[in-house]
């Protein structure tokens, strides 16, 4: 990503302001343009797998299988040692069959809804200034301010934000997170998600 910019060409004569004669204004607005980011990335396959790869906390362990076993030991417990219909059973050991493929296979099937998504293949603006994380396209416009930002994880390939949407009738925070590439990020703006960061975390 290539930070926004928009300087004129400098006229040759010399300026009658030196730096430190500039109004407060001037300053002002010469920090909010160093602080603002833009880039753009499209919604593709390899988007998808990389925000999979990087934001998934899915562990194949016994634990993530657990329900599936349960459901197939059931399934054939029902079918072995009861007179119930075998059908029932067998419907009851397909349903944990089921379970653990959709576990298994969870990252390439997350990847096709995805793809199958009106969003699939469109481009996203991204936007990354003081306020918060600015994303726009046809179909999605979503701002993430840092006031609602929980975390912020670095990993190998970019950033986990994690935010508060609010709170539920019952006073429970509603918590989501959202996947920043660092291949679109220039190193000013990952400078800044990083600054970003360390205020959060001091907070």
């Amino acid at each position: 990503m290539n930070q926004s910019s928009n300087n004129l060409p400098s006229d040759n004569s010399p300026s009658d302001k030196s730096p430190s004669d500039k109004s407060p204004s001037e300053n002002q607005s010469s920090e909010t343009k160093a602080s603002t980011f833009s880039a753009s990335f499209t919604l593709d396959k390899a988007h998808y797998n990389e925000c999979y790869s990087q934001s998934s906390t899915l562990e194949h362990n016994r634990k993530t299988y657990f329900k599936a076993n349960i459901l197939t030991v059931f399934g054939l417990f029902i079918l072995l040692f009861t007179p119930v219909n075998p059908y029932a059973a067998w419907f009851v050991i397909a349903l944990g069959i089921l379970e653990t493929v959709s576990v298994y296979y969870h990252q390439p099937w997350w990847v096709v809804r995805q793809m199958l998504s009106k969003a699939s293949g469109s481009t996203v603006n991204l936007t990354i200034d003081e306020q918060g994380i600015l994303t726009e396209s046809f179909h999605v416009n979503n701002r993430i301010l840092w006031t609602d930002v929980t975390f912020v994880t670095e990993t190998e390939l970019g950033y986990v934000i994690g935010f508060s949407l609010g709170k539920t009738a019952m006073g429970k925070d509603i918590a989501s997170k959202s996947y920043i590439s660092k291949s679109c990020l220039s190193e000013d703006a990952i400078a800044f998600i990083v600054e970003k960061k360390a205020d959060i975390l001091v907070s």
